[in-house]
């Protein structure tokens, strides 16, 4: 099969609104939680989050087209322009049938739905715009970054709640392998952060009401860890079939190597107690990669500082790496921002490919109390400067889903 490399990255999340910005405030430890500001929370339980920060979609596209792009939409562009233009593209030395694009958004346009369901309840149906379908729906961030760089190739959102964004990858490295595209933009986007999306997790009781404190309400692994913390933003990768980027010369950052995916089939949130179904996924991205569980210098963690997401993790980890366990720094980066949700995989993908680049692992920040279920080397508090030889990333999702992807650092 044909070798897969990361040329490009880009990245709008709440710390940082392009990649060098979110590397630099990961690798300082910054948490981007704070009270919520896109609605008035009040009555909420929950009532922070992780927003994204002074976003300008007018550096992007004009203001009149952006009024209609859901915000999901418009953070996917951004990221996806930023990592195309990092990637050095040239469509026109492209043939545009073998560039893709393929994302991952779990929710969608959920900040339209609440609108126009608003407005025809007030004022009628008349009153519905005509955009509310194409902004709503969950594939129309891939159409508008394929009409933006007249990409023809395969064009796919995968929704698996937060496993979408590296399910993204996974499929988007097979269609190269099996070479079906010399370029695919592939990634995840979210905006969550809104009273409608609020409202049902708060009733799932599943994010944390540490208002009172929002910079260490997300504390993945820690012993008082109370829910996630709910938060939004986009990020891509370019993925590059090996030798069509030495062809033309691209910076490579690493290698894809790994994919693995499965599904609990136990319950619609919870995942499955022991971490079977995540094991198999880490198990089966390794062996993908012709790689041994001792290959594996870093795990970036699902960790949603949820009781059972990283106690069972935990368990998962054990289960496939056994002795070699103890051996592999693994942190959970949410712990500085927050949870993505479809958009969680490609931003912890960006951050295994900036730490085999960059020979930093970054930290789980807010770790106080230690649990004795969670007892990895969790990185705690301060990231570390360590070679990176094998890097792989864990994403969860509501339904069972379960998603691994691994990056090795580049060797011709």
């Amino acid at each position: 099969m044909k070798r897969v490399v990361v040329t490009g990255i880009g990245a709008v999340t709440p710390i940082g609104n392009d990649a060098a910005a979110f590397w630099q405030n990961i690798k300082a430890g910054v948490c981007g939680i704070g009270p919520v500001t896109h609605f008035d929370a009040e009555g909420f339980k929950t009532k922070i989050a992780g927003e994204v920060k002074d976003f300008d979609i007018t550096k992007y596209v004009e203001k009149k087209d952006a009024r209609k792009m859901d915000l999901f939409t418009q953070y996917a562009v951004a990221a996806a322009d930023e990592a195309f233009h990092d990637a050095g593209i040239d469509m026109s030395a492209e043939d545009p049938w073998r560039v893709g694009v393929i994302t991952g958004s779990g929710i969608g346009g959920i900040s339209t739905f609440e609108e126009q369901h608003l407005n025809l309840i007030n004022k009628g149906p008349g009153r519905v715009s005509p955009f509310f379908i194409p902004m709503m729906i969950g594939n129309i961030a891939a159409s508008h970054i394929a009409i933006r760089f007249k990409a023809q190739g395969v064009n796919e959102n995968i929704v698996t709640a937060c496993a979408s964004s590296t399910n993204a990858l996974g499929e988007a490295m097979r269609h190269i392998q099996y070479g079906d595209s010399d370029i695919i933009l592939a990634g995840g986007c979210e905006a969550t952060v809104n009273p409608t999306a609020f409202a049902g997790f708060c009733s799932m009781k599943a994010m944390s009401t540490r208002n009172d404190d929002p910079l260490h309400a997300s504390r993945p692994f820690d012993a008082e860890r109370d829910g996630f913390v709910l938060s939004e933003g986009a990020a891509f990768l370019v993925l590059e079939e090996l030798e069509h980027a030495k062809a033309r010369g691209a910076h490579i950052l690493c290698e894809m190597v790994g994919y693995g995916a499965t599904d609990d089939a136990y319950h619609i949130t919870s995942p499955i107690p022991g971490g079977a179904g995540g094991a198999k996924a880490m198990e089966n991205a390794i062996a993908d990669a012709g790689l041994k569980p001792e290959d594996i210098t870093y795990i970036n963690a699902h960790g949603t500082s949820t009781k059972y997401n990283d106690s069972f993790e935990t368990q998962a980890i054990k289960k496939v790496f056994g002795d070699a366990a103890k051996n592999v720094a693994v942190s959970s980066t949410k712990s500085m921002t927050g949870h993505m949700l479809g958009a969680a995989g490609a931003v912890e993908a960006i951050i295994c490919a900036k730490a085999i680049e960059d020979s930093y692992i970054p930290a789980t920040i807010n770790y106080v109390n230690p649990d004795p279920e969670c007892d990895l080397d969790i990185v705690p508090n301060e990231g570390r400067n360590a070679e990176v030889e094998c890097a792989m990333s864990n994403s969860l999702g509501f339904g069972g889903h379960n998603a691994t992807v691994v990056f090795r650092k580049y060797k011709d």
